[in-house]
């Protein structure tokens, strides 16, 4: 199941697809924080029930769930997703498919070798081929098809529509070996990711011409050359049909037929309890009801108590039974009507619970993380330290347990964004921002200006950003007159009063007051009495995701320093974050005061929430609402809690899973979001779109590639530039744990934890579940014993 957390389509910007701050962050532990050896590490293993192949029957058909039919199978276009690529695995060469380890692996069903033979004048790289390879039209796979393929992908002719290039423009010419199975590939600029390269391959027919490229490959792959061929598409049965192919030359397909049928993600337990998938990516809930339905399978026949109407205790049901047998008609209708609902929904769930006992859970963690985005562009988090301090406030060990634990996967926190554990290369570089510390974050948000009493301090002319307040100090300092220097003295006074204790602090906030027009209504610290004002049309509190990450607020006449604040999570803002209906009305909504006399709570200053410059530190935190999301938002309501610690505030805001990345992660519309970054084995290429500094634009926007938090240094790029020249694996890999220093220093994303991966699976199917790392070799999967053999329909539950 694809997960909304992750970009679409975006593995790679630069290779496959498609990270504000200037200069090189200078902090003394990074040199020691990314030098030295590989940490070892340990990945969690695949789950794929592995089976030997004279173990695995020949035949039948295995269902595999995907969440929507592929937009194109052109796996280097823009709107390429994740079932473009799991099907073009079965269909097209992937020349170095990555092994259980994460590392590129040469695959000898295409290649007998492929190596550097040179590196000076120019790198020289020599594939030579397999000579059994051919394409399903019976042509040798050989030079012309790589040649079509770096034409295409070069970014030279504009006439081809794709989305990658990364590695194809660094390539000079490439030329027939000694014979035709061997393919001489010449490098402008050495290019320490070439094994990247020519996976998938296409053949010439497809990527020789632009139209050919643009429209060729979007419904239909006429010709391929892996272990199956395209048999069919049918969009109105939302199914691909994949058949052996009989030309492939490597072991034989176990499978006569593999259909990937398009499944939404609410819909996967009903699928697999009729039959409809063998294979789906499920979620928690899912897999603890495959897991209860075998423990359940020596019930002999006793009522489940799970599911509808576990919860009943015997006097409700009693009660009910007495209400559906009463002598009030009218109520006896309408509780036989509840107890038949009731009665329907047990069989229902007994017959799905008794359909699952015949799938295995397989689990692994998926490669790819989920990391905490902090936007960087403008705000609070243009300023570095409060970025430092939103990441130290976090408690990552408890994130990771929330989600891995209950699911018996190792429950460590991420600490690499370059890497993931298990693959070579991966060391922990958290340490070069630190590990979480409540004080030390609060001391940070202190430096950057932010305290206690902060939101009831005047406005002043400053700008975002520890360098910004520098020079600003700077230059108010060399052009400032006797009026402006007596209030920068009543400003320090008043930064001063806001590290003593809260009793001072209010006793300074109502001698402030005293001179306000409204002054008896606030004198009681910030107390305010719902209804004494007895105004019309005030808008309604609102709660905007949970209690714990925003605050109800019930606007004081007074409370002009937090009235922004007010204004966004008082009522006015709905559900998606639009205008509600009801708060268009004129006089306000039905129901929007509270009780006379119901007081208010205290304002942020008095409750422990910052502010500077009379705003209150609250950041925008969107996360998707749509139902396969249930794991991001209870991530990010425990996130929430943690800030609230260190008086940063929140509002959590919920969008449509259609729009979260489009409308507001790419646009920038946030200022703390959730989500997650594939794994990859090149992340000098892969990784680079991600992490490298903006670029300003022509008409002033901000080009970020795949950055979308706008965070990156120079000294960052040019760390991934050198290792993506660098042909010695061990110095390239210790240039990319220096640039993962860096990039956690620089505190614009902070990575969580790995994601669990969860398989639903026909127990009798082998080779396939929860590959971790690895590549599927489709080839392999099948039923362990030929009376598993047949359609699904062959096969009731």
């Amino acid at each position: 199941m694809s997960h909304v957390g992750v970009p679409r389509g975006t593995v790679r910007k630069r290779r496959s697809l498609a990270l504000l701050t200037t200069g090189v962050l200078t902090i003394p532990v990074l040199a020691g924080c990314s030098s030295g050896g590989e940490e070892t590490s340990r990945g969690v293993p695949q789950d794929i029930a592995p089976a030997a192949r004279e173990t695995v029957a020949d035949g039948s058909t295995a269902n595999w769930a995907v969440d929507a039919l592929p937009a194109t199978f052109n796996a280097f276009q823009a709107d390429a997703d994740s079932a473009t690529t799991r099907i073009t695995g079965a269909l097209l060469p992937t020349l170095f498919p990555m092994d259980r380890t994460g590392q590129p692996k040469l695959n000898p069903d295409y290649l007998e070798s492929a190596k550097v033979i040179e590196r000076e004048p120019r790198q020289v790289v020599l594939y030579k081929l397999n000579q059994q390879a051919v394409w399903s039209d019976g042509r040798e796979i050989g030079a012309p098809d790589f040649v079509a393929q770096w034409r295409a992908l070069r970014g030279k002719d504009s006439a081809f529509w794709t989305a990658r290039n990364s590695g194809y423009e660094r390539i000079e010419k490439i030329e027939r070996g000694a014979d035709d199975l061997q393919v001489r590939v010449t490098f402008s600029k050495p290019y320490a990711d070439w094994r990247s390269l020519f996976s998938p391959l296409y053949p010439k027919e497809i990527t020789g011409s632009p139209d050919a490229f643009n429209d060729g490959a979007r419904t239909t792959l006429k010709t391929t050359a892996g272990p199956f061929v395209l048999k069919s598409m049918s969009k109105s049965k939302g199914t691909v049909t994949l058949a052996r192919n009989p030309r492939w030359w490597g072991d034989k397909a176990k499978l006569d037929t593999l259909v990937f049928r398009a499944v939404a993600a609410k819909d996967r337990t009903q699928a697999l309890a009729d039959g409809t998938v063998d294979i789906a990516d499920i979620d928690a809930a899912t897999a603890d009801r495959i897991t209860l339905a075998r423990r359940d399978r020596g019930s002999n026949g006793q009522p489940l108590n799970h599911g509808p109407g576990s919860e009943i205790t015997p006097a409700q049901a009693l009660r009910s039974w007495a209400q559906a047998h009463g002598s009030d008609e009218d109520a006896a209708e309408i509780a036989q009507a509840a107890r038949e609902k009731n009665r329907k929904a047990v069989v229902a769930y007994a017959t799905e619970q008794k359909a699952l006992r015949d799938f295995a859970v397989r689990k692994s963690l998926e490669p790819a993380y989920t990391q905490l985005a902090l936007n960087g562009e403008s705000g609070p988090l243009a300023d570095d330290r409060v970025r430092r301090a939103v990441a130290r406030a976090l408690d990552r060990q408890e994130l990771a347990q929330a989600v891995l634990g209950p699911l018996g996967l190792p429950a460590k926190p991420l600490g690499s964004h370059l890497a993931l554990a298990g693959q070579p290369g991966y060391k922990d570089g958290s340490g070069a921002l630190g590990e979480q510390n409540t004080k030390e974050a609060q001391a940070l948000l202190a430096d950057a200006g932010w305290t206690r009493g902060g939101a009831a301090e005047p406005p002043k002319d400053t700008k975002a950003g520890s360098e910004a307040e520098k020079k600003g100090g700077k230059d108010d300092e060399e052009d400032k007159d006797a009026k402006t220097e007596k209030s920068e003295k009543d400003g320090k006074k008043a930064g001063e009063d806001s590290t003593e204790d809260s009793a001072d602090s209010a006793a300074e906030r109502k001698k402030a007051d005293r001179d306000s027009e409204d002054s008896a209504a606030s004198r009681d610290e910030g107390l305010y009495i719902v209804g004494d004002d007895n105004k019309p049309g005030a808008p309604a509190p609102a709660t905007v995701g949970s209690a714990s990450a925003v605050h109800v607020l019930a606007p004081a006449r007074t409370a002009a320093a937090q009235g922004t604040v007010l204004l966004r999570q008082a009522g006015v803002l709905g559900e998606g974050g639009a205008v509600a209906a009801t708060d268009k009305q004129p006089g306000g909504a039905a129901g929007a005061y509270a009780p006379v006399g119901t007081a208010a709570p205290a304002p942020a200053a008095a409750k422990g929430q910052l502010g500077k410059d009379g705003k209150t530190l609250t950041l925008r935190f969107v996360l998707p609402s749509g139902p396969g999301s249930q794991s991001l938002r209870s991530v990010g309501d425990k996130i929430a809690v943690m800030l609230e610690k260190i008086g940063v505030g929140t509002e959590i805001t919920k969008v449509p899973d259609e729009s979260y990345f489009k409308d507001h992660i790419a646009s920038g519309a946030y200022d703390l979001a959730l989500y997650s970054w594939p794994a990859t084995a090149y992340p000098a290429t892969d990784g680079r779109p991600i992490y490298a500094k903006p670029e300003p634009a022509t008409d002033g926007s901000l080009l970020v590639e795949q950055n979308y938090t706008r965070v990156g240094t120079d000294h960052i790029d040019q760390l991934f530039d050198k290792a993506a020249a660098e042909l010695d694996e061990k110095a390239a890999r210790d240039l990319m744990k220096q640039a993962d220093a860096r990039i956690w220093a620089a505190a614009g994303s902070i990575p969580l934890f790995q994601r669990p991966q969860l398989v639903a699976v026909d127990k009798k199917l082998a080779n396939v579940g929860a590959f971790g790392f690895a590549a599927p070799r489709y080839q392999d999967i099948g039923f362990k014993n030929r009376q598993a053999a047949g359609s699904p329909a062959d096969r009731k539950k």
